[in-house]
């Protein structure tokens, strides 16, 4: 709910990388209520709307909180959904629909019967509240969501539309691709900051190194994209978005230095990974190359690999991935000093890479359960950091 201005929001992320959200959040300047299983609560003022969408590398999507209750039976959820103050959202000529509904360990488990159920309750709250019986729904779209977690209900405007890792820059992608938030997460999992050297020997589309690269050049994720909130200026006023975007191009540096490589053995892969490159603004920030993880090597010291190699999810490919890991553990040994990160379902991926994992975190890529394999390497020397020299 809000008043004067003021925004309960909610930010969904993937399982197990709520903390790097919720740092996310905290940085860009707003209050963290709570934190739970793929999700960040937070609050702020009139601009946390647009500036949580266009800044965010981490989250799904910004979902402004109407309200919560207790419901587990369809008349509960119909009198707690009436109940809520829909007419401060939606206006006489809104187009209103329960988007999705999903629960958890809770009495009411049908999606269809509980959007269902939802919709016919807005209708009556707003029938009651402007005195008609029919909506002409011709105006801007207003989406909801409806999350219920052991019978607790939260309805959620969905201020975002396409997710939020659809940044705009992957027209292609190759045959396994990451998604754009999960590898931006999983790069601010890691120490790596844009002095450091980083390589993926599996670059495929590029996800790693364009999300890296943007990080490097302070380039917003959402800056180039739009977003369903933004046509509701009886919500959030229109300039509060004018002013994100100022703030955004304000910050970025597109002659960062920085020393990002990727290799992929796919020349048509390659390609397409340039292209991609050159659509987020980052295509001389990175070095692509045609080039087999067998040949992967770098004279700089205390780099980082972070890569997605295959995970042989086909039986016919199975079979190769004892060999492909094999390569990346060799060479990952000829590099000293360097750290690898490696997230893979390959369930043998440790063994075939010839080393124990000093971490590894449990993650989903899509409905694939992955782990995040952590092999951490030394730190730089303390008096290069305070110098502030790199440490390429």
């Amino acid at each position: 709910m809000f008043s004067m201005n003021e925004f309960r929001l909610i930010a969904p992320c993937h399982f197990g990388l709520e903390s790097v959200l919720k740092r996310e959040i905290s940085d860009l300047g707003f209050e963290i209520e709570a934190v739970s299983d793929g999700r960040v609560t937070f609050r702020g003022k009139e601009d946390a709307v647009p500036r949580a969408n266009i800044f965010l590398r981490t989250a799904e999507r910004v979902l402004i909180d109407v309200g919560e209750f207790e419901a587990r039976t369809f008349e509960e959820l119909f009198q707690g959904i009436k109940a809520l103050p829909l007419e401060d959202y939606i206006p006489k000529n809104g187009r209103f629909w329960v988007k999705k509904a999903a629960s958890v360990k809770s009495k009411l488990f049908s999606p269809s019967d509980i959007q269902s159920i939802a919709k016919k309750a807005m209708v009556d709250r707003l029938s009651q509240k402007y005195g008609i019986r029919t909506f002409p729904e011709d105006g801007e779209e207003l989406p909801f969501r409806i999350f219920i977690n052991k019978d607790h209900v939260t309805l959620g405007l969905d201020s975002t539309g396409v997710s939020l890792h659809k940044r705009g820059y992957r027209k292609k992608q190759g045959a396994a691709p990451i998604a754009e938030n999960l590898a931006a997460a999983l790069i601010m999992l890691t120490p790596w900051k844009s002095d450091r050297i980083l390589v993926d020997p599996f670059c495929g589309s590029g996800t790693f190194l364009i999300e890296a690269a943007m990080m490097a050049a302070h380039i917003a994720p959402g800056v180039n994209r739009s977003f369903t909130a933004e046509a509701w200026d009886h919500i959030v006023d229109r300039s509060a978005w004018y002013r994100a975007v100022d703030e955004a191009e304000s910050k970025k540096d597109l002659k960062a230095a920085c020393d990002l490589q990727g290799y992929d053995i796919d020349p048509d892969v390659i390609r397409v990974a340039r292209e991609n490159a050159s659509l987020a603004e980052v295509s001389e920030l990175i070095h692509f190359q045609e080039r087999g993880v067998r040949d992967l090597s770098h004279s700089g010291k205390y780099g980082f690999i972070i890569t997605n190699p295959p995970y042989g999810e086909r039986l016919e490919e199975r079979a190769a991935l004892k060999g492909i890991y094999g390569e990346l553990g060799a060479s990952y040994r000829k590099l000293d000093s360097w750290s690898l990160y490696v997230i893979t379902s390959y369930d043998e991926a440790e063994k075939a890479i010839g080393k124990k994992a000093d971490k590894n975190r449990k993650i989903y890529n899509g409905m694939i359960q992955t782990r995040f394999y952590i092999f951490e390497g030394p730190k730089p020397p303390k008096k290069a950091r305070q110098r502030g020299e790199s440490v390429r």
